[in-house]
């Protein structure tokens, strides 16, 4: 292995793994004013919102941003960041870290995947992935979307507190609840965002339109987020209206989006859709860069230590 550069040397999943959480707790910290302005637009609307703050109206991404600096003070913005971040961890470690990985897996030993097996490797991480974190995703939600106002009494104190206050009170049910549209919205995003990724990032470098680098790596994430926000809005929507309800406001998440349909329209689906965009655009430039570089640095000092040896 002497001789050959970091970029040469194909990473492993262990350095995979770990590269794509912390590249994932990155893209949150830079992001996630934005998430939060998301889930703020999306619940907008619910009666248990509107009841919450009457005389606040959230208009646009930047605009409930700054409504929440006004109204609720700037530490607003990252409600929810600590689960946030152990939402990434276990959540991202798995969807993106073991793609390539499951990717392999399915090929059985051809030489190209099709896009058929790499849809089905981003649906297989993506349920795992939600499988493993979704308690965190429910915390992360109602943080976001609760409001530090005065004269409104808060859900939760802290994230310990929560996930204690959801179990005792709703039970394991209610700290997995939304799972069936979070596994759809995760196989619907982890196939968008990875396998959009990945052709465009292909393409690129099959075409000589750019070398494996930095600007590449900015293109096909920017191209990978575009595409996930259309795909994937409306089942976002509806999963973070029916993780933030109370027990007994909606009787499923179907009955969710039935609702919605039904009294707000189709246009519903799409709330936030520009925070949203934002939001998966800018997280996954950061995400996917910082990843390819994380992978490269680990693999660089696996090579040092191992030629040390």
């Amino acid at each position: 292995m002497v001789g050959l550069k970091p970029s040469d040397i194909p990473p492993t999943p262990g350095v995979k793994f770990l590269s794509a959480g912390t590249a994932a707790c990155i893209a949150d910290l830079f992001t996630f004013p934005l998430d939060t302005a998301k889930v703020r637009l999306q619940i907008q609307g619910e009666k248990t919102a509107v009841e919450a703050a009457k005389n606040i109206r959230y208009r646009g991404v930047f605009g409930t941003i700054t409504t929440m600096i006004k109204t609720e003070g700037p530490r607003s913005l990252y409600n929810g960041l600590v689960a946030g971040l152990q939402r990434q961890m276990g959540f991202a470690s798995i969807r993106i870290g073991l793609y390539d990985t499951v990717k392999q897996f399915y090929m059985n030993g051809r030489e190209n995947a099709s896009i058929g097996i790499r849809i089905l490797a981003g649906c297989t991480t993506g349920a795992m992935a939600v499988s493993v974190a979704q308690p965190t995703d429910v915390v992360k939600v109602r943080f976001q979307a609760q409001m530090n106002l005065r004269g409104v009494q808060r859900r939760y104190k802290g994230t310990l507190h929560a996930y204690k206050t959801i179990f005792l009170e709703e039970g394991v049910r209610g700290l997995w609840k939304g799972t069936l549209p979070n596994i759809t919205r995760n196989a619907i995003v982890n196939c968008a965002e990875l396998v959009t990724y990945d052709i465009i990032k292909e393409a690129i470098l099959k075409h000589n339109l750019m070398t494996d680098n930095l600007p590449c790596h900015f293109v096909s994430a920017f191209g990978a987020g575009f595409c996930t926000t259309v795909v994937a809005s409306p089942v976002d929507v509806v999963k973070t209206r029916y993780m933030n309800s109370p027990p007994g406001q909606y009787t499923s998440a179907i009955n969710c989006a039935w609702r919605m349909l039904t009294r707000e329209g189709p246009t519903a689906f799409y709330k936030g859709f520009v925070p949203s965009f934002l939001r998966l655009g800018s997280w996954n430039i950061v995400m996917f860069v910082s990843y390819e570089q994380l992978k490269r640095a680990m693999m660089k000092s696996k090579q040092s230590m191992e030629y040390v040896a």
